[in-house]
């Protein structure tokens, strides 16, 4: 089982939405039993709260739910998910710091590392925009994911 945990910085937009989309494609291509996704935040300041009801409402026009509860990221998670997804350049370095030994830096990746289609470095934090900051996240995380899971599928095929 290849195991994906998706990481913004307080788990309630971006790193939520890239968990449902992500689902979704999952769902999609009959993965289910191979790819399993979560989501956290690199701080606890939303621990225990659903997803934005702003981002769940542009979610939804699209036809994902976001289901997930907001937590912070922990150290077990390095152990056990095969890759760790940064939202940004910030949360990147963020996550890279809690591994203090450097063992485990080649699971971490960024986000828009696997994007096909954008050219943005980073998936923008929609938080205190407007309506259209959700639509770009939602925007960029479907080309991202898509990229992921090729990559995922692509990695897969060659390990066999």
């Amino acid at each position: 089982m290849i195991k994906i945990l998706f990481v913004c910085l307080g788990n309630i937009c971006r790193s939520p939405s890239g968990e449902a989309v992500m689902n979704a494609l999952i769902e999609r291509n009959n993965l289910r039993d191979r790819i399993a996704c979560d989501s956290a935040g690199t701080i606890a300041y939303h621990t225990g709260e659903p997803a934005d009801a702003r981002m769940q409402k542009h979610a939804i026009k699209r036809g994902y739910n976001l289901t997930s509860i907001a937590r912070q990221i922990k150290l077990n998670d390095f152990e056990r998910f095969n890759f760790i997804i940064a939202m940004d350049r910030d949360n990147y370095r963020n996550i890279l710091a809690l591994d203090v030994e450097g063992k485990y830096k080649d699971k971490v990746k960024l986000m828009m590392d696997f994007a096909i289609e954008h050219s943005d470095n980073d998936v923008p934090d929609p938080y205190y925009g407007g309506e259209q900051g959700f639509e770009y996240v939602l925007d960029l995380l479907e080309d991202a994911c898509l990229g992921l899971l090729k990559h995922i599928v692509k990695l897969d095929l060659e390990q066999k």
